[in-house]
């Protein structure tokens, strides 16, 4: 990389922390390490990081506390890591705006491309001629993939990485039906599990923060089965 990547380590494991390190400095990344939460918010504070790597089970804040506290300010990319089987950490973290999870043990390889994944989320995305994509708009709903702005009425709206791009994929495709198998290959960059719900919680997510539904505003419909498909405010899709 000519221009490595920051990565901020959370993990009070320090062996893990140390072969993180050691791993993804191989890779072309920069890291740091904090192995607890409030050592985690100081230096999130104090220095910008393009991508966190955050451990559920944390001395003195849990990574939802730390999760939760950081995304009151900042949009930087996280990727949690979870006990293995422990689905409930995995919604909660994604409900807190979290871009993706992996649970542990892991691959480092696998790790590896997940964190790449969620930076292209982050990355503009090339419109045809060399320059971002252009703008699009859905009724009261406008999102800029050159600037990551997405407003409502004129009001700005925070989103994540994942959740800015699960939106333009069905802003883009008003009316249509795009499946969650599309949806978790095009956003989250892997083949869709069967007990992968990381799509629907993102789904759910953008639901809440826009208020998508109620009289006069776009909706984000469920088609059973399927998949979703953002409809303009009074259509039908059947």
């Amino acid at each position: 990389m000519s221009n490595a990547t920051s990565v901020l380590i959370v993990d009070d494991d320090r062996e893990l922390a140390q072969m993180l390190t050691e791993y993804l400095t191989a890779e072309g990344f920069v890291t740091t390490v904090a192995h607890d939460g409030v050592t985690a918010l100081n230096k999130l504070g104090a220095h910008k990081y393009e991508l966190v790597i955050l451990d559920v089970m944390l001395p003195s804040l849990n990574g939802f506390d730390v999760l939760r506290n950081l995304r009151q300010t900042l949009s930087v990319p996280v990727i949690m890591l979870t006990a293995h089987g422990t689905d409930v950490d995995r919604i909660v973290g994604l409900e807190l705006g979290a871009d993706d999870y992996l649970a542990k043990p892991f691959n480092p390889r696998e790790l590896v491309a997940r964190i790449r994944a969620v930076l292209r989320r982050f990355s503009p995305r090339d419109g045809g001629s060399g320059s971002p994509s252009p703008p699009v708009t859905v009724g009261q709903l406008r999102l800029d993939p050159a600037t990551f702005g997405v407003t409502l009425d004129g009001k700005g709206i925070r989103l994540t990485g994942t959740e800015f791009r699960v939106l333009e994929m069905l802003m883009r495709t008003p009316g249509q039906v795009q499946s969650r198998d599309l949806l978790t290959e095009r956003v989250l960059g892997r083949k869709l599990t069967p007990y992968d719900r990381s799509i629907d919680t993102h789904v759910s997510n953008l639901r809440r923060k826009l208020g998508l539904g109620v009289p006069g505003l776009p909706e984000i419909r469920s088609i059973r089965g399927t998949g979703y498909v953002l409809t303009a405010q009074g259509e039908d899709h059947e």
